[in-house]
């Protein structure tokens, strides 16, 4: 479904199957890299909270130190623009002149280079 709508279709039922495995420590009894799987629901939405929450797990709960990258730059999307520029015209939303700039300038992929340092 990439491309449409329907990709995004099951995210807020990914975020409540990965909120109560937490809540009862599935995601601490899987090993590493699986273990991410339960993290992912929080970093691909478009709520701050939840972002937040995908750093914190990132970060304490996986040895990886790139995957808590990963999630900072998901975070810093959200925190800039308030939803995911490249998402945007798959839901039919229109890019603002600063999300048009961002994905012109590389998106994702420059934003990732610039947290790295």
């Amino acid at each position: 479904h990439r491309g449409t709508p329907l990709a995004f279709s099951s995210d807020a039922r990914a975020r409540d199957a990965a909120r109560k495995a937490l809540e009862v420590g599935w995601d601490i009894a899987a090993p590493e890299p699986e273990r991410q799987f339960f993290y992912m629901p929080y970093e691909h939405s478009e709520d701050i909270a939840d972002q937040d929450l995908a750093v914190r797990l990132m970060q304490e709960r996986m040895a990886d130190p790139d995957l808590a990258l990963h999630a900072r730059v998901h975070r810093e999307m959200i925190a800039r623009y308030g939803r995911f520029p490249l998402r945007n015209a798959a839901l039919g939303r229109e890019n603002t002149a600063e999300e048009s700039v961002f994905l012109a300038d590389g998106g994702y992929g420059a934003l990732l280079r610039a947290l790295k340092g």
